[in-house]
């Protein structure tokens, strides 16, 4: 196989490359560093052709126990479209049956289209009981 999932972090650096170049919002170096060394589980795929360069990833952040989300579901666009975020999302639901109590509450943003990849991993849309919200602190 081509690509390998590991349940491991990745570094700030390439945790910036992976987000941006993906698509995803920029963060800061200070965010990423405290960010990744907060997560409940970070997913990396691996392209074990090509030196085990990072080319995807997915985090669960929140307490571990209560509250979690699902966050940062990134490939790169060179590797987009071979099926990588459903390996990343069953990486991730493999640790939240295995790892997270059972009355846990983990949500998630889903951008887009991106819900009919989430609604094949059990993920449900929450309106009209609840409605997403999100505050984005600026420079």
């Amino acid at each position: 196989m081509k690509y390998q999932a590991l349940y491991e972090n990745v570094t700030p650096e390439t945790y910036i490359h992976l987000r941006v170049s993906s698509g995803l919002s920029p963060k800061t170096m200070e965010a990423a560093v405290t960010g990744l060394k907060n997560s409940v589980c970070c997913v990396v795929i691996i392209d074990t052709e090509n030196n085990n360069q990072p080319v995807g990833m997915g985090r669960i952040i929140g307490d571990g126990a209560c509250h979690c989300q699902v966050v940062d579901i990134c490939v790169l666009p060179d590797h987009q479209k071979k099926g990588l975020g459903k390996f990343i999302m069953q990486k991730l639901k493999d640790f939240i049956d295995e790892h997270l109590p059972v009355s846990c509450y983990i949500s998630l943003i889903a951008d887009g289209e991106a819900y009919k990849l989430y609604e094949a991993y059990d993920f449900k849309e929450v309106w009209p009981k609840s409605r997403g919200m999100a505050f984005l602190k600026t420079f």
